[in-house]
């Protein structure tokens, strides 16, 4: 970056440069796309460059995950895939049979639904509890059986908080590992590693990337052990590397990171004081109200503001969430997350059957629209399809 050392740097500082580095060849500040899928060999059939073939490594996805792992304090490092859910199942793929793992009852409905069926094909035994309940988490551990602690935080449609520091003691007593899905809280509000978390997983597609228009997933390991190898083996020889053109665009996006999660943030915290208020909704669920039940553990936990994701539920119940959703103009009705553009979903219908989620319950992502103009929209909605 220059003559100082990248310590001496704030992690904001070092992604708006993607770690400062220059082009060796056209000093360019931009560092160039490299899509080869082949290498050239040394004459002693070497190489020294360190790459040989694109499907385990490539130059673009290496400095994507370098700025990546800065902003997660990653001791191992990050490693790139093609979306958040080959992240996650490589994780839960480097398990062995036998072992035991506990998930939350709350969390990301594909994942769910792809643990429900396929660790029991692999002979991993599964738990689901409520991880912000941690004396059901201790209660959920068999010691030297359960290998993996998974917990989301905060935990999506209802924005629950588990304490990640008390999460790793459990895990850990037990000889488990602690992976912590943080999509929705991004690096800029919370680092798991640093809490004591072993994993710490996003889809990037989500804010990291923040356009909506690639499909990523990105693991960040805090020490490089046999299993964190197990899961670099597991890409490699799957397959499941993310496109040098979608690291580039991520690397993008990394650069404006903090500026974007800070807005919404802000965004988010101000919409949640406001709907608290609106006749029409029956209670907001967002972390940074002070009467949220994981304020306090978020409070301690997240630094910055308590992210992008909120939901309201309609007072008038599932048939008038559905009618607001149909009613607004300036939201988007779109499923996924941490865009620049505000999106608004009813999840029960997406879910499904066995979905934990209230059918009265819309989940909103915030952008970066004026404040305004997104309470505006969503007040004339709410009003409309209750009226």
């Amino acid at each position: 970056m220059t003559d100082e050392t990248p310590d001496a740097f704030q992690p904001r500082s070092l992604a708006a440069q993607a770690m400062g580095r220059i082009d060796p060849v056209t000093k360019a500040v931009v560092a160039p796309l490299h899509v080869s899928t082949t290498f050239l060999r040394d004459p002693d059939n070497g190489y020294a460059s360190g790459y040989s073939y694109a499907r385990p490594d490539n130059a673009t996805v290496r400095e994507a995950e370098s700025v990546i792992a800065m902003l997660e304090a990653a001791g191992a490092g990050a490693l790139l895939f093609g979306s958040g859910m080959a992240a996650a199942t490589a994780v839960f793929s480097a398990l062995e049979p036998g072992d035991h793992v506990v998930a939350p009852h709350v969390m990301y409905w594909a994942l769910r639904r792809w643990l429900q069926t396929e660790m029991p094909r692999r002979g991993v035994a599964l738990d689901f509890v409520a991880m912000d309940d941690l004396p059901a988490l201790r209660a959920a551990m068999r010691p030297g059986v359960t290998r993996l602690v998974w917990i989301e935080t905060p935990g999506n449609p209802l924005w629950t908080i588990t304490d990640i520091a008390a999460a790793a003691e459990i895990a850990h007593a037990a000889g488990a590992r602690l992976a912590v899905d943080s999509t929705a809280a991004s690096p800029v509000h919370t680092r798991p590693l640093t809490l004591g978390a072993d994993i710490v997983m996003h889809s990037a597609t989500k804010i990291l990337n923040g356009h909506s228009d690639v499909v990523a997933g990105v693991l960040a390991g805090a020490v490089q052990d046999g299993f964190w190898e197990r899961i670099v083996s597991l890409r490699a020889g799957g397959g499941a590397i993310l496109g040098p053109f979608e690291a580039y665009l991520l690397m993008r996006s990394l650069r404006t990171l903090h500026l974007r999660a800070a807005a919404q943030s802000a965004a988010a915290a101000d919409l949640a004081r406001r709907f608290q208020a609106h006749p029409h909704v029956g209670s907001v669920l967002y972390p940074g109200l002070p009467d949220c039940p994981g304020h306090a553990v978020a409070a301690r936990q997240m630094t910055g503001g308590f992210g992008f994701m909120l939901s309201i539920r309609v007072a008038a119940g599932e048939a008038a969430a559905i009618a607001t959703a149909a009613r607004v103009r300036l939201w988007k009705r779109a499923t996924s997350l941490g865009g620049v553009e505000s999106l608004i979903e009813h999840r029960a219908s997406v879910e499904g059957a066995n979905s934990p989620c209230p059918p009265d319950l819309l989940r909103l992502s915030v952008g970066i629209e004026d404040v305004d103009d997104l309470f505006r929209d969503l007040d004339r909605a709410l009003r409309d399809a209750t009226a």
